[in-house]
Protein backbone atom coordinates (compact mmCIF):
# COMPACT_ATOMS: atom_id res chain seq x y z
CA UNK A 1 0.00 0.00 0.00
CA UNK A 2 1.23 3.41 -0.65
CA UNK A 3 2.33 5.57 2.03
CA UNK A 4 0.86 8.85 0.37
CA UNK A 5 -2.38 9.94 0.80
CA UNK A 6 -3.90 11.60 -2.22
CA UNK A 7 -6.23 14.64 -2.27
CA UNK A 8 -8.67 16.91 -4.75
CA UNK A 9 -9.57 19.86 -3.59
CA UNK A 10 -11.71 21.88 -5.54
CA UNK A 11 -12.33 25.63 -5.91
CA UNK A 12 -8.80 25.78 -4.53
CA UNK A 13 -7.77 29.06 -6.15
CA UNK A 14 -9.34 31.28 -2.94
CA UNK A 15 -10.98 31.50 0.22
CA UNK A 16 -12.04 28.11 1.87
CA UNK A 17 -10.17 25.76 -0.81
CA UNK A 18 -6.84 27.69 -1.04
CA UNK A 19 -6.85 27.74 2.67
CA UNK A 20 -7.57 23.67 2.51
CA UNK A 21 -4.49 23.15 -0.06
CA UNK A 22 -2.10 25.90 1.74
CA UNK A 23 -2.55 23.09 4.61
CA UNK A 24 -2.56 19.96 3.10
CA UNK A 25 0.78 20.65 1.15
CA UNK A 26 2.32 21.32 4.00
CA UNK A 27 2.14 17.25 4.83
CA UNK A 28 5.03 15.41 3.94
CA UNK A 29 3.06 12.13 2.87
CA UNK A 30 0.44 14.62 0.59
CA UNK A 31 0.06 14.96 -2.68
CA UNK A 32 -2.39 17.81 -3.33
CA UNK A 33 -4.41 18.22 -6.62
CA UNK A 34 -5.70 22.27 -6.04
CA UNK A 35 -8.70 22.30 -8.85
CA UNK A 36 -9.48 25.54 -10.06
CA UNK A 37 -11.28 27.33 -13.10
CA UNK A 38 -7.36 29.19 -13.23
CA UNK A 39 -4.82 27.06 -12.06
CA UNK A 40 -2.37 29.56 -13.25
CA UNK A 41 -3.32 32.09 -10.86
CA UNK A 42 -0.69 34.03 -8.71
CA UNK A 43 -1.89 32.19 -5.55
CA UNK A 44 -1.53 28.98 -6.50
CA UNK A 45 1.82 29.14 -8.57
CA UNK A 46 3.40 30.54 -5.38
CA UNK A 47 1.99 27.95 -3.03
CA UNK A 48 2.99 25.29 -5.85
CA UNK A 49 6.54 27.20 -5.82
CA UNK A 50 6.87 26.30 -2.53
CA UNK A 51 5.39 22.65 -2.45
CA UNK A 52 6.06 20.62 -4.87
CA UNK A 53 3.79 17.77 -4.13
CA UNK A 54 0.71 20.57 -4.75
CA UNK A 55 -0.35 20.40 -8.15
CA UNK A 56 -2.84 23.11 -9.40
CA UNK A 57 -5.37 21.96 -12.11
CA UNK A 58 -8.11 23.09 -14.23
CA UNK A 59 -11.54 22.22 -12.80
CA UNK A 60 -14.56 23.71 -13.62
CA UNK A 61 -18.21 22.79 -11.62
CA UNK A 62 -20.39 20.51 -13.64
CA UNK A 63 -18.69 20.01 -17.17
CA UNK A 64 -18.12 16.32 -17.29
CA UNK A 65 -15.34 16.77 -19.75
CA UNK A 66 -13.20 18.92 -17.93
CA UNK A 67 -13.83 16.15 -14.43
CA UNK A 68 -12.75 13.88 -16.39
CA UNK A 69 -9.60 15.05 -17.96
CA UNK A 70 -8.76 16.41 -14.23
CA UNK A 71 -8.87 12.82 -12.91
CA UNK A 72 -7.22 11.51 -16.13
CA UNK A 73 -3.97 14.28 -15.16
CA UNK A 74 -4.75 12.73 -11.45
CA UNK A 75 -4.19 9.23 -12.35
CA UNK A 76 -1.41 10.01 -14.72
CA UNK A 77 0.70 11.94 -12.25
CA UNK A 78 -0.32 10.33 -8.78
CA UNK A 79 -1.75 6.96 -9.68
CA UNK A 80 -4.38 6.85 -7.10
CA UNK A 81 -7.13 9.29 -5.21
CA UNK A 82 -7.87 8.78 -2.09
CA UNK A 83 -9.82 12.07 -0.73
CA UNK A 84 -11.95 14.65 -2.61
CA UNK A 85 -12.89 17.46 -0.45
CA UNK A 86 -15.89 19.07 -3.07
CA UNK A 87 -15.96 22.76 -2.02
CA UNK A 88 -16.31 24.44 -5.53
CA UNK A 89 -19.74 26.43 -5.15
CA UNK A 90 -21.46 29.37 -5.99
CA UNK A 91 -23.48 31.60 -3.75
CA UNK A 92 -23.89 35.11 -5.79
CA UNK A 93 -27.76 36.15 -4.42
CA UNK A 94 -29.23 37.83 -1.69
CA UNK A 95 -32.77 38.68 -1.94
CA UNK A 96 -36.57 37.22 -1.24
CA UNK A 97 -37.92 34.70 -2.44
CA UNK A 98 -40.49 36.36 -4.50
CA UNK A 99 -37.80 38.62 -5.91
CA UNK A 100 -35.15 35.95 -6.84
CA UNK A 101 -35.01 35.44 -10.80
CA UNK A 102 -35.04 32.00 -12.19
CA UNK A 103 -31.92 32.29 -13.51
CA UNK A 104 -30.64 32.12 -10.05
CA UNK A 105 -31.95 28.57 -9.39
CA UNK A 106 -30.64 27.37 -12.58
CA UNK A 107 -27.21 28.47 -12.05
CA UNK A 108 -27.07 27.33 -8.09
CA UNK A 109 -28.27 24.54 -8.87
CA UNK A 110 -25.86 23.74 -11.63
CA UNK A 111 -23.19 24.34 -9.91
CA UNK A 112 -23.85 22.96 -6.25
CA UNK A 113 -26.02 20.24 -7.08
CA UNK A 114 -25.18 18.87 -10.27
CA UNK A 115 -21.56 19.62 -10.11
CA UNK A 116 -21.50 17.68 -6.89
CA UNK A 117 -22.64 14.28 -9.28
CA UNK A 118 -20.50 15.33 -12.05
CA UNK A 119 -17.29 15.82 -9.85
CA UNK A 120 -18.15 12.03 -8.00
CA UNK A 121 -18.92 10.26 -11.43
CA UNK A 122 -15.91 11.30 -12.78
CA UNK A 123 -13.74 10.44 -9.66
CA UNK A 124 -15.83 7.17 -8.72
CA UNK A 125 -13.54 4.57 -10.55
CA UNK A 126 -9.94 6.29 -8.84
CA UNK A 127 -11.23 7.34 -6.13
CA UNK A 128 -13.46 3.90 -4.60
CA UNK A 129 -10.16 1.91 -5.74
CA UNK A 130 -8.37 3.78 -2.86
CA UNK A 131 -5.46 1.65 -1.69
CA UNK A 132 -6.42 2.85 1.61
CA UNK A 133 -9.68 0.96 1.60
CA UNK A 134 -11.23 3.62 2.90
CA UNK A 135 -11.70 6.41 0.24
CA UNK A 136 -13.57 9.61 1.10
CA UNK A 137 -15.65 12.16 -0.61
CA UNK A 138 -16.14 15.04 1.86
CA UNK A 139 -19.04 17.86 0.97
CA UNK A 140 -18.50 21.08 2.09
CA UNK A 141 -22.12 22.08 2.72
CA UNK A 142 -23.49 25.29 4.82
CA UNK A 143 -25.41 25.38 7.71
CA UNK A 144 -28.09 27.30 5.28
CA UNK A 145 -28.80 23.51 3.92
CA UNK A 146 -29.88 22.87 6.79
CA UNK A 147 -34.09 21.93 6.99
CA UNK A 148 -33.74 21.11 10.43
CA UNK A 149 -31.61 23.91 11.81
CA UNK A 150 -33.41 26.48 9.26
CA UNK A 151 -32.33 30.18 9.18
CA UNK A 152 -34.18 32.67 7.05
CA UNK A 153 -31.19 34.29 5.88
CA UNK A 154 -32.10 35.27 1.85
CA UNK A 155 -30.48 33.17 0.23
CA UNK A 156 -32.81 30.91 -1.10
CA UNK A 157 -31.09 29.37 -4.13
CA UNK A 158 -27.65 29.05 -2.03
CA UNK A 159 -29.70 27.21 0.63
CA UNK A 160 -32.00 24.98 -1.63
CA UNK A 161 -28.69 24.15 -3.98
CA UNK A 162 -26.76 22.80 -0.81
CA UNK A 163 -29.84 20.92 0.70
CA UNK A 164 -29.70 18.93 -2.84
CA UNK A 165 -26.78 17.96 -2.43
CA UNK A 166 -26.44 17.04 0.96
CA UNK A 167 -29.37 14.54 0.40
CA UNK A 168 -26.97 12.83 -2.21
CA UNK A 169 -24.22 12.51 0.37
CA UNK A 170 -26.76 10.48 2.46
CA UNK A 171 -27.38 8.82 -1.24
CA UNK A 172 -23.52 8.20 -2.08
CA UNK A 173 -22.97 6.75 1.87
CA UNK A 174 -25.71 4.07 1.08
CA UNK A 175 -24.60 2.84 -2.00
CA UNK A 176 -21.09 2.52 -1.72
CA UNK A 177 -19.92 0.45 1.42
CA UNK A 178 -16.30 1.05 1.28
CA UNK A 179 -16.92 5.00 0.49
CA UNK A 180 -17.08 7.56 3.45
CA UNK A 181 -19.09 10.27 2.26
CA UNK A 182 -19.58 13.18 4.39
CA UNK A 183 -21.36 16.76 4.63
CA UNK A 184 -19.15 19.55 6.95
CA UNK A 185 -20.82 22.74 7.32
CA UNK A 186 -17.44 25.12 7.00
CA UNK A 187 -19.06 27.78 9.57
CA UNK A 188 -19.96 31.52 8.32
CA UNK A 189 -16.37 31.84 7.44
CA UNK A 190 -14.67 35.52 6.59
CA UNK A 191 -14.12 35.24 2.87
CA UNK A 192 -15.28 37.00 -0.02
CA UNK A 193 -18.65 34.98 -0.15
CA UNK A 194 -18.84 35.01 3.68
CA UNK A 195 -18.04 39.02 3.74
CA UNK A 196 -20.42 39.44 1.26
CA UNK A 197 -23.69 37.55 3.16
CA UNK A 198 -22.01 39.67 6.10
CA UNK A 199 -22.31 43.11 4.97
CA UNK A 200 -25.68 42.74 3.12
CA UNK A 201 -27.13 41.51 6.97
CA UNK A 202 -25.02 44.65 8.39
CA UNK A 203 -22.60 42.89 10.17
CA UNK A 204 -18.98 43.74 9.43
CA UNK A 205 -17.56 40.45 8.42
CA UNK A 206 -18.38 37.03 9.33
CA UNK A 207 -17.71 35.55 12.58
CA UNK A 208 -15.12 32.57 11.62
CA UNK A 209 -11.98 32.96 10.62
CA UNK A 210 -10.82 30.95 7.76
CA UNK A 211 -7.84 29.32 9.76
CA UNK A 212 -10.31 27.99 11.93
CA UNK A 213 -12.51 26.74 9.42
CA UNK A 214 -10.17 24.53 7.74
CA UNK A 215 -8.77 23.30 10.81
CA UNK A 216 -11.90 22.15 11.95
CA UNK A 217 -12.93 21.19 8.52
CA UNK A 218 -9.78 18.23 7.90
CA UNK A 219 -10.01 17.11 11.63
CA UNK A 220 -13.63 16.18 10.76
CA UNK A 221 -11.30 14.29 7.16
CA UNK A 222 -8.53 13.09 9.00
CA UNK A 223 -9.11 9.76 10.69
CA UNK A 224 -12.82 9.44 9.28
CA UNK A 225 -14.04 6.09 9.25
CA UNK A 226 -17.36 4.49 7.86
CA UNK A 227 -18.76 3.65 10.73
CA UNK A 228 -18.14 7.11 12.74
CA UNK A 229 -18.28 9.72 10.14
CA UNK A 230 -20.30 8.77 6.91
CA UNK A 231 -23.70 9.48 6.10
CA UNK A 232 -23.16 12.45 8.37
CA UNK A 233 -23.89 15.96 8.25
CA UNK A 234 -21.29 17.66 10.97
CA UNK A 235 -20.21 21.40 11.75
CA UNK A 236 -16.28 21.89 11.36
CA UNK A 237 -16.11 22.03 14.97
CA UNK A 238 -17.92 21.26 18.12
CA UNK A 239 -18.98 24.40 19.99
CA UNK A 240 -20.98 23.20 22.75
CA UNK A 241 -21.14 26.86 24.30
CA UNK A 242 -23.57 27.75 22.05
CA UNK A 243 -26.38 26.13 19.03
CA UNK A 244 -23.45 25.09 17.09
CA UNK A 245 -23.09 21.70 17.98
CA UNK A 246 -20.66 19.04 17.12
CA UNK A 247 -23.48 17.31 14.40
CA UNK A 248 -25.78 19.58 11.81
CA UNK A 249 -29.80 18.73 11.47
CA UNK A 250 -30.31 17.64 7.77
Amino acid sequence: MSSKIVYLVTGANRGIGYGLVSVLATRSNAIVFAGARDPTADSLKELAARHPNLHPIHFIANEPANNEAAVAEIKTKAGQLDVVIANAGLGNFTGTLSTTPLSSFTEHWQVNTLGTVVLFQATQDLLLASPTGAPIFAYISTDLGSIGAFVNFSGSTYGASKAASNYLIKVLNAEHPSLISMAISPGWVATDMGSHAAAYHGLQQAPVTLDDSVEGILQRVDGATKEKSSGRFWNYKAKPENEMTEERPW
